[in-house]
């Protein structure tokens, strides 16, 4: 394979060992004079959704197996997501203590082929994923001495010492170039060992692992331009930085990057909170020229919009406790409604992402639909400052525009004539222009717990415009298909359904919209955790209990929580068991196993939502016990012929036949009773 002359020898071997696919992450972009490098800091007019994929102390929901499994529907709204620093920290840890760059990534999120199996899976579902790179400083393996950990990669050995750390934190470095934070050694960024060093490791993030860009942390402990450096070193799709700020010092940021990054647009941060916490969302509209939003079209001194990464919530502005107004306290769904309708490109809080997930799926629909991307314009549709209680403003996309009303309602409705009502909720609603001439579905496509009811609207400038429908997977025409007028609503029943929706005007349809719905019922069940210890000769067992909905902590609230001393027999073997309630189709409880007063134990259990029989290993992991979970058909049978009270589920909980017996008995493991049956 003949290679550019540019391409490093580094980037040549990962291609050759990795293909093509490295070749398409790895190589610059070809321009019109020739290769370019792709070091532009976010891509223009790019039209893309980012998911912060984390908050603070989220080992349990953010374990990388956890993502892996929700990155189908992640995809089909998400672009990016953000990841935490993914390297092991040398304990429980967040990340931004970080210690490993290179050889070490068992974290506290899950292994390191854990990790590239998440990466692969996103990118598999059309999302590229973000590393959390933190560079500004860096943990020490004993705390003293700079003895930071020596580590070897693809025959390069990577080390640094005192001389890579500033003065003012006992180095004997040079100056700090940016803010001194006293956590833990700040780097040198004059070295050129730490130069090298992190230029290799920010290579290796791209085309090893596969990630596709960065959010550098604290941006604000090193100046700029060795961010410029970097990114110029590594040639990231996305680039973004944590530049903690007033807008003027954002922008500078940016400039000493040469815009080879975007930033967080921490000023419409702030602007949206004041205008939500306070109830007076006139506040989006009132700004001094230190404080206009990046994302603002109209900032007196450049636009920046392409590389503003809006957001509401993050992991910091959510728990700052030094700062009691810092989080956003009320009227979420309407600060994430206005974020979705701007320009910029939008990363959305993972806990709202939880708390909210099918408003915030339509608000995506909606905004992907019209076209909205990061340099799109906008418009302050009541440019009248004395009514505070509501704000409107209108986004122009590739596609179409799209009003946001946020507020008290009732205090501004446009005009009929002029807008179609698509999508509403508390205090935010969403309208397009009836020259778009669409139908509309306002519930998105996805799986769901019980029947549900979408509303389809005719968003169209013909005044005899119907809207006619199908469930069955036939395309919606004319003459197949039933006639309902805009504003119906459709049942969606249990079961699998696609509504297909079109416009008709005219005796003709026009347009086709199609939503996709996977609808179960789901009843509270009991699951029982049995527990064997033969192997390590346990006489009773402790299980500490916590995760899912918040309801599975443990009787006795204190380490080492509930003793379980009495055994149950099952084929032939003795377990110690114990029952729990699992609430919903998320539901879940995370357990460590131990005895006597709490020591030996268990490493950590996590997401048990079935009846689960497990051994208690005498394999060690840092001095914790491992688990084997030896749950199988061949081992646990329970006597198939019984009679459910209340129904037959599988292991998710789903009903799958009324209170009789298996209507067909085929192999596999059901919940009959609370209990468990295994039919072989």
């Amino acid at each position: 394979m003949n290679f550019p002359e540019f391409l490093s020898k580094s980037t040549r071997l990962s291609i050759l060992k990795r293909g093509i696919c490295a070749l398409v992450l790895s190589l610059p972009l070809w321009g019109g004079a020739g290769w370019v490098f792709a070091a532009d800091g976010w891509p223009s007019k790019y039209k893309g959704v980012m998911l912060q994929g984390f908050y603070w102390d989220s080992f349990d929901a953010t374990k990388w197996t956890n993502l892996q499994k929700q990155a189908p529907e992640l995809g089909q709204y998400f672009d990016l997501v953000w990841l935490p620093q993914s390297a092991n920290c040398g304990g429980l840890s967040m990340g931004y203590d970080d210690l490993y760059w290179f050889s070490n990534y068992n974290s506290s999120f899950g292994t390191e082929q854990e990790l590239r199996s998440l990466i692969k899976a996103f990118r598999d579902n059309g999302i590229g994923t973000i590393a959390d790179v933190v560079v500004n400083h860096r943990k020490t393996l004993t705390g003293k001495n700079f003895d930071f950990p020596a580590e070897t990669y693809e025959g390069v050995t990577y080390s640094m010492g005192a001389a890579d750390v500033v003065k003012a934190d006992g180095g004997t470095g040079g100056a700090d170039t940016g803010e001194n934070w006293n956590g833990m050694p700040d780097l040198d960024h004059t070295s050129q060992n730490v130069q090298n060093t992190v230029k290799a490791y920010l290579k290796m993030l791209l085309e090893d692992f596969g990630y596709v860009g960065f959010r550098y942390d604290m941006v604000k402990g090193y100046n700029g331009s060795y961010t410029k450096l970097y990114n110029e070193s590594a040639s990231p799709q996305f680039s973004v930085g944590e530049c903690w700020d007033g807008t003027q010092t954002i922008r500078n940021w940016i400039d000493a990057t040469g815009k080879t990054s975007a930033a967080f647009d921490f000023q419409f941060r702030y602007t949206v909170r004041n205008a939500a916490n306070n109830g007076q969302w006139n506040r989006l509209a009132q700004r001094n020229d230190n404080n206009w939003p990046l994302v603002s079209s109209n900032y007196q001194n450049g636009d920046y919009r392409r590389l503003a990464v809006t957001f509401v919530e993050n992991h910091d502005t959510e728990r700052r406790a030094n700062a009691e107004q810092d989080p956003l306290r009320k009227d979420t769904l309407a600060a994430n409604a206005y974020l979705l309708a701007m320009p910029g490109t939008p990363c959305i809080f993972l806990t709202h992402w939880q708390a909210y997930k099918q408003q915030l799926k339509s608000m995506i629909d909606v905004r992907k639909f019209v076209g909205i991307h990061n340099e799109s314009t906008y418009e302050n549709r009541i440019p009248n400052a004395a009514i505070s209680s509501v704000a409107a403003y209108e986004t122009q996309g590739t596609d179409g525009s799209l009003l946001v009303v946020v507020g008290n309602l009732k205090d501004y409705e446009p005009a009929e004539t002029e807008w179609v009502k698509v999508l509403s909720g508390y205090h935010f609603a969403y309208y397009l222009r009836p020259s778009m001439e669409t139908p509309w579905i306002d519930l998105p496509s996805g799986t769901y717990n019980g029947a549900q009811q979408a509303v389809i609207t005719a968003v169209s400038a013909s005044q005899g415009a119907q809207l006619v429908y199908t469930t069955d997977g036939t395309t919606p025409t004319a003459s197949n298909g039933t006639r309902v007028s805009s504003g119906t609503s459709i049942s969606i029943p249990v079961g699998t359904t696609t509504l297909s929706v079109g416009l008709l005007v005219g005796g003709a349809v026009t347009k086709t919209v199609t939503r996709q719905y996977e609808v179960s019922t789901f009843e509270p069940h009991e699951i029982t955790v049995y527990v064997n210890t033969d192997h390590v000769g346990w006489t009773s067992v402790n299980f500490w209990t916590w995760g899912g909905d918040g309801s599975h902590a443990p009787t006795n609230s204190t380490w080492p929580g509930d003793r379980v001393a009495t055994k149950t027999t099952v084929d032939g073997r003795q377990w110690f068991a114990k029952t729990y309630t699992i609430n919903s189709p998320d539901d879940y409880v995370n357990f460590v196993f131990s005895t006597g007063t709490g020591s030996p134990q268990t490493v950590d259990i996590n997401n048990v939502s079935a009846d689960t029989f497990f051994e208690i290993s005498t394999t060690q992991q840092g001095g914790k016990h491992l688990v084997d979970d030896v749950t199988s058909v061949e081992n646990i049978s329970i006597d198939p012929v019984e009679t459910g009270k209340t129904g037959i589920f599988d292991l998710q909980g789903r009903k799958i036949a009324p209170h009789s017996l298996l209507p067909t008995p085929q192999k596999g493991i059901y919940i009959v009773n609370g209990k468990k049956i295994v039919i072989k």
